[in-house]
């Protein structure tokens, strides 16, 4: 049924066919997320590192009234420099291809992306949540109801430092979303390694991973499952230092009255400024760890 609207790339069709590993790749961290070149120079990098961990990258867009599923370079290159291009979720996906518009997926939409084509895991930078002030403004991402029904893993550094990390995971475990840490018992922020809140699940190995997600399906249990991969310690930005920066800047939005879509790429936009690019060379090192670990969870669910 959706065979019409979907364009696989030749790379992901051989392995399908082969029976290889892919791992999904969201574009907005392309679009919205980083200036160019920096933007394509990432996209590659991750898509390298996937390759090197045994997999297939699989970056998902809107274009040319297509859900692509995989993007040759030159594709790549022209959605990192396109203008105008839309920021999709389940909300918009459907009318950004039934026009015919450029879109890039957000984690909700690049997952619904990856279900269509049969893939079962997803490396993404950080998911999104609740909003500071959801009581009053309801702000609250479309990814975290993705994650409750759309059965993909989704590997990311926690959620985005700039949300309430707290709400988000009560809104998670709402949803029976499984939340696991990768590797330590307190769920990481982003660009740091820790938040202080303990973390619900906590796995080791790639292989348990792939387990869970596969007895969910045996299950019958809908939904996803969120492994929460933390950032490098090199890397890091320690949450001390990260915590007047985000303050700064969510009260500069709440002045300008930015709302919506448009606050978290305004948020990310002045903390890189304020750290002086800091935050940026954190989000590409916390990206390419997490394209690694997806890369072998992938591996292991082919091996069953």
């Amino acid at each position: 049924m959706t065979r019409d609207i979907l364009t696989v790339s030749p790379e992901v069709t051989e392995a399908r066919a082969n029976g290889a590993p892919v791992v999904a790749l969201e574009s907005t961290i392309i679009t919205h997320g980083m200036p160019w070149p920096r933007n394509l120079e990432t996209a590659r990098a991750v898509e390298a590192e996937v390759r090197a961990a045994g997999a297939v990258p699989a970056t998902i867009a809107v274009m040319g009234g297509r859900l692509h599923i995989g993007l040759d370079d030159a594709a790549l290159a022209a959605l990192a420099q396109a203008d105008g291009v839309m920021k999709l979720s389940r909300a918009d996906l459907a009318v950004a291809l039934a026009t015919g518009k450029t879109g890039a997926t957000t984690v909700a939409a690049t997952m619904i992306g990856a279900h269509l084509a049969g893939i079962g895991v997803f490396a993404t930078g950080g998911i999104g949540g609740v909003h500071k002030g959801a009581e009053d403004s309801f702000d609250i991402s479309a990814d975290l109801a993705e994650l409750a029904q759309t059965p993909v893993t989704v590997v990311a550094a926690g959620p985005k430092a700039i949300l309430d990390i707290p709400k988000t995971l009560e809104v998670l475990e709402t949803h029976g979303v499984p939340v696991i840490a990768f590797g330590q018992d307190e769920i990481p922020a982003f660009w740091s390694r820790r938040s202080g809140l303990p973390a619900p699940l906590r796995m080791d190995a790639a292989d348990e991973i792939a387990a869970a997600a596969a007895m969910r399906a045996r299950l019958g249990l809908p939904g996803g499952q969120l492994v929460t991969n933390p950032i490098p310690e090199a890397d890091e930005i320690p949450a001390e230092r990260l915590a007047p920066i985000i303050a700064h800047a969510q009260s500069e939005a709440g002045a300008r009255g930015i709302t919506g879509k448009a606050v978290t790429p305004f948020l990310l936009q002045r903390i890189f400024e304020l750290t002086e690019g800091r935050s940026l060379d954190a989000n590409i090192a916390l990206v390419l760890n997490n394209a690694r670990l997806a890369a072998a969870i992938a591996c292991a669910a082919r091996r069953g």
